[in-house]
C-alpha cells in the first residue's frame, strides 16, 4: 500500500547555525585594541610633555646663571668708574659730560637683569651694553693720561717762555745754582728690571711686555768726597717710540738740568746718603697702559746732572709666554 506524505507548508528549521559567540569576540577585541591603543598614546603624550617640562627647567637654569654672571660683571664695571671717579677730578667732569649716555646704558642694563623672564636676545643685549660700559670707561682712563701727559708739556712750554723773558734774571739764577761737580753723586750697577706681579703677589723678572707689571730700577750711589745727608734722586724711563713715562697723575713731573733747562722725570725719591759707602736704591714705575715691545732707556740725575744710564728689551712674547 501506498504510503501518504502530508506537506504542511512549514520551512524546515534544520541544518547548521552561525554561532554568535564568533561576532561577540571581534568586538571585544576591537574595543581592547582601541583601548590598549588610547593608553599608549596617553603615556606617550606624557612621556614627552615631560621631556618638555625638564628641557625647559634647563633653559631656565642656564638664563639665571647668566644673569646672575652678568650681575657680578656689571656690578664690577660701574664700582671700577666710581672708583675712577673719587680719584681723578678730571675722570669726574668728562664722565660727567656723557652723562645722558652713561644713564640710558646703566637704565637698560639693570632693567633686563632685572627682569627675571628675560630672554637669551636681552641678556645678550645687557652684556653687550656692559662691555661697552667697560670699554668706555678705559678710554676715559686712556683720556685723563693724555691730557696729563699734556698738561706737563704745556706747563714746560710755560716755563721756558718766560725765562726767555726774563732771560738775565735765569742765567745768574742758574749760576747760582749749579752745583759743584766733586759732589756729584755716581750711579753704579743700574739695572733696568721688567716684573711680573702674580696673584699671590710674588715677583719676577720677566722678559716679555705683555707680562710686565711695573719696572724697577735699581743702582748703587757712590761718591768719596760727597757729604752725607739727603739727595733727591730723579729717574727718567723712556719708550721705544722715544716718548717719556710720565703721567703727573702717578707722581712724574720736571726738574732742573745744570744748564737751566728741565726735563720730565719717571719717578722721584730722596735717598739718606752715607758718605764713604755705596748706598743701594730701587725705584717703581708701575703705569695705567700696557708696556710695548721694545728697547727702553733709563737715565738718573742727581744734582741736574745725569749720573748714570741704563736699558732693557721687552720682548712681544708668543701665545703661550
Amino acid at each position: 500500500m501506498a504510503e501518504n506524505t502530508f506537506n504542511t507548508g512549514t520551512p524546515s528549521t534544520s541544518g547548521p547555525e552561525r554561532p554568535k559567540s564568533n561576532k561577540n569576540g571581534i568586538i571585544y577585541g576591537v574595543l581592547i585594541a582601541a583601548l590598549v591603543g588610547t593608553w599608549g598614546y596617553m603615556f606617550y603624550d606624557k612621556s614627552q610633555t615631560s621631556k618638555e617640562l625638564v628641557t625647559k627647567e634647563n633653559q631656565l637654569d642656564t638664563l639665571t646663571t647668566s644673569r646672575n654672571e652678568l650681575q657680578s660683571e656689571y656690578d664690577a664695571a660701574q664700582a671700577r668708574l666710581d672708583d675712577l671717579i673719587s680719584q681723578n677730578s678730571r675722570m669726574d667732569s668728562l664722565v660727567k659730560s656723557k652723562d645722558k649716555e652713561i644713564a640710558d646704558m646703566k637704565g637698560r642694563i639693570t632693567s633686563i637683569l632685572g627682569n627675571k623672564n628675560a630672554t637669551a636676545a636681552e641678556l645678550a643685549e645687557a652684556r653687550r651694553l656692559i662691555e661697552q660700559l667697560k670699554s668706555n670707561t678705559e678710554n676715559y682712563v686712556a683720556t685723563i693720561e693724555r691730557l696729563e701727559g699734556e698738561k706737563i708739556i704745556i706747563t714746560g712750554e710755560r716755563d721756558v717762555a718766560r725765562k726767555e723773558r726774563d732771560s738775565v734774571t735765569t742765567v745768574k739764577d742758574s749760576l747760582g745754582k749749579r752745583v759743584d761737580l766733586g759732589s756729584v753723586l755716581h750711579a753704579s750697577n743700574i739695572k733696568l728690571a721688567p716684573i711680573n706681579v702674580k696673584r699671590n703677589g710674588k715677583e719676577e723678572v720677566t722678559t716679555k711686555a705683555k707680562r710686565a707689571d711695573m719696572m724697577r730700577v735699581s743702582f748703587d750711589l757712590d761718591n768719596r768726597i760727597a757729604q752725607s745727608g739727603d739727595k733727591e734722586i730723579f729717574v727718567s724711563i723712556t719708550a721705544p717710540d722715544g716718548s717719556p713715562l710720565a703721567v703727573e697723575a702717578l707722581g712724574s713731573g720736571r726738574f732742573t738740568l745744570e744748564d737751566g733747562t728741565e726735563k720730565l722725570y719717571t719717578v722721584k725719591k730722596v735717598v739718606s746718603y752715607e758718605a764713604g759707602g755705596s748706598t743701594p736704591v730701587s725705584m717703581d714705575w708701575k703705569q695705567n697702559s700696557d708696556f710695548k715691545p721694545g728697547d727702553y732707556t733709563v737715565e738718573i740725575y742727581q744734582g741736574g746732572f745725569k749720573i748714570g744710564a741704563g736699558k732693557v728689551n721687552l720682548k712681544k712674547g708668543g701665545l703661550f709666554n
